[in-house]
């Protein structure tokens, strides 16, 4: 067991599971620098995968599927952003809304498109090699470029201003509301691309497989300080305590699988009242028109 541990079978495996929850957290810290509660990761994670399968199975291309994981994602960031900001909807209900119908509306999909309420056909993948898979890139790339936009580029400054002080921008002829958009389409795309890697990982799309990690993702973000790069750092160890989960059911040391599965959940019930308050500022003007 212990040697399992330190394997780089086992580093792979702590990566591939890391993937949903990284690329939902930074998608979620981008939306929520602008000013936008994002309880919606769960349906942008939901439906990336749904749609990962549906153009994956069309193509046959397992890249294709990861475009459609991403577009998908900015869908529903568009639908959030419409009815949180043009209706003036309560964002967190939103959020719930959005996430009650990912887990219906994929499985009424799933039997409207191939008959079959719980399972899609199978799809191609990009195989065992993690170093193959470009989501692996995409969260690298997204880890060490989305710090450097938001404090060094005018993109990443209209973002920050959305967050706090959204009057400032009226006041230099700047839409808040384009501004959020925006953000919430790149931190769509990235939580549709977690969305993919679900599905690829596995050759397919199960009901419900987003399995609560966009809850997990955003009290990550909520604990990194919405800093996007540390939460995909603190993504990492979730989806240690996961691995670790999986290792300990394989190795059958006695601990009931019920609780074991439970791992994940504990860690980052434990890690949130170990920080307290310790992690950063909230925006401003988070939640607010």
């Amino acid at each position: 067991m212990i040697e399992t541990l330190f394997s780089l079978a086992f580093l792979t495996q702590v990566l591939r599971i890391a993937l949903p929850y990284a690329l939902a957290a930074m998608g979620g810290a981008i939306t929520e620098r602008a000013g936008v509660i994002d309880l919606a990761l769960e349906a942008k994670l939901l439906f990336g995968a749904f749609a990962a399968a549906v153009v994956g199975h069309a193509t046959g291309s397992p890249f294709l599927a990861v475009l459609g994981g991403l577009g998908a994602g900015m869908i529903v960031a568009a639908i959030q952003i419409f009815c949180a900001l043009r209706l003036a909807a309560d964002q967190v209900i939103v959020g719930v809304a959005l996430n009650l119908l990912a887990l219906g509306g994929t499985r009424f999909l799933l039997q409207l498109f191939y008959g079959e309420g719980a399972n899609s056909p199978p799809v191609p993948t990009f195989g065992s090699s993690l170093l193959g898979n470009p989501i692996l890139w995409l969260a690298l790339v997204a880890a060490v470029a989305l710090p450097f936009a938001i404090a060094r580029t005018r993109w990443g400054l209209r973002l920050r201003a959305a967050g706090d002080r959204p009057d400032a921008l009226v006041s230099v002829g700047v839409s808040p509301v384009r501004t959020r958009l925006a953000a919430a389409l790149v931190g769509g795309a990235l939580a549709g691309a977690g969305g993919a890697q679900l599905t690829l990982a596995v050759g397919g799309f199960v009901a419900d497989m987003s399995g609560g990690r966009g809850y997990i993702a955003i009290a990550m973000v909520i604990l990194a300080g919405w800093r996007p790069q540390l939460a995909a750092l603190a993504c990492v160890v979730v989806a240690l305590a996961e691995a670790i989960n999986i290792q300990l059911q394989v190795a059958a040391v006695g601990i009931p699988s019920e609780l074991a599965q439970l791992l994940p959940y504990f860690l980052t019930l434990a890690v949130l009242i170990i920080a307290g308050g310790k992690h950063g500022r909230p925006p401003g003007s988070l939640g607010k028109l």
